[in-house]
């Protein structure tokens, strides 16, 4: 809601649901004369402003996303989802953004998903990636109820989307919650197993690629240059690539910090799956030459 009130010029937003009449959301919501209700999604649909929704982002759960899909799809309704449910094709935008705007459901994948998978897609773009894992490493403070009850979804629908939009052969994905205090800004590693290659061209595409985040992600950011370590014949990673004779292991060290329109700096995990679902809505609005898009 902070996202589309502060950044867009092409989304309108009519309201906000939850489930929790106390919650600060719905009271932040109230305060800036946004309609709301805590009757969930059957609360949304009662509203008289419903009639004015053309798109419809849900931040909850993937077992919730799936009861949400069966009431608002059949009413018309484009549902861009930032859960793991996986319904609808996976969007990442600078990957894929342009490639399913027709389609009823999109899916957002994950945190994790959308910080490492263009650094996979940016890779495979140089060099057929034979096997991509990521791991990432977000605060234990910004991982809601939501996060901690889809973590087999998280990695499940990571590692599918790392091979299905990333590009890679395999893929694998690790999430990691960390207690520390004072909380730490979302950290992720993408490894990459590939064929000996030009090391220059995939550094190339991999800070491009960077580039192309930042213009909805300012503070996404490489920790350090692009890494490149040549795997021996009989190491056992040379199993998941046979048959390529020379093989590296290409290394990505990210940092994600938060814009903290109204999550905490820290949150860059919440915040990379806001503003790509912010992203992917507006290319929606443009696609159809609707103006302000509610």
């Amino acid at each position: 809601m902070i996202k589309v009130l502060r950044l867009s010029e092409s989304l309108d937003i009519v309201a906000m649901a939850g489930i929790d009449p106390d919650s600060d959301g719905l009271a932040r919501a109230r305060r800036l004369k946004v309609a709301t209700t805590h009757e969930g999604v059957e609360g949304l649909v009662a509203l008289d402003e419903f009639a004015d929704v053309q798109i419809v982002f849900d931040a909850t759960s993937a077992g919730a996303h799936r009861h949400h899909d069966e009431i608002l799809r059949p009413l018309g309704r484009t549902l861009v989802d930032l859960t793991p449910a996986a319904l609808g094709p996976y969007v990442v935008p600078p990957v894929n953004g342009d490639a399913h705007l027709d389609a009823p459901n999109v899916n957002m994948v994950t945190c994790g998903g959308q910080a490492t998978i263009p650094i996979v897609a940016a890779v495979n773009a140089v060099t057929p990636v034979h096997y991509g894992e990521i791991v990432a490493s977000i605060a234990s403070r910004s991982a809601g109820p939501g996060t901690r009850a889809n973590i087999d979804e998280f990695t499940e629908t990571t590692s599918s989307a790392v091979e299905q939009v990333g590009g890679a052969a395999r893929g694998k994905a690790i999430i990691v919650l960390n207690p520390a205090e004072p909380p730490l800004i979302m950290r992720d590693t993408v490894h990459c197993l590939v064929s000996d290659c030009a090391t220059e061209d995939v550094t190339a595409s991999v800070e491009e690629m960077v580039g192309r985040v930042q213009a909805y992600v300012p503070d996404y950011r490489l920790k350090q240059k692009v890494q490149f370590e040549r795997v021996a014949a009989d190491d056992p990673l040379r199993t998941l690539a046979p048959g390529t004779g020379e093989a590296l292991k290409v290394s990505v060290f990210l940092e994600v910090e938060g814009a903290a329109h109204y999550l905490p700096a820290y949150a860059g995990n919440l915040d990379i799956m806001t503003s790509a679902a912010l992203r992917t809505a507006e290319r929606m609005a443009a696609r159809h030459g609707k103006g302000a898009a509610k």
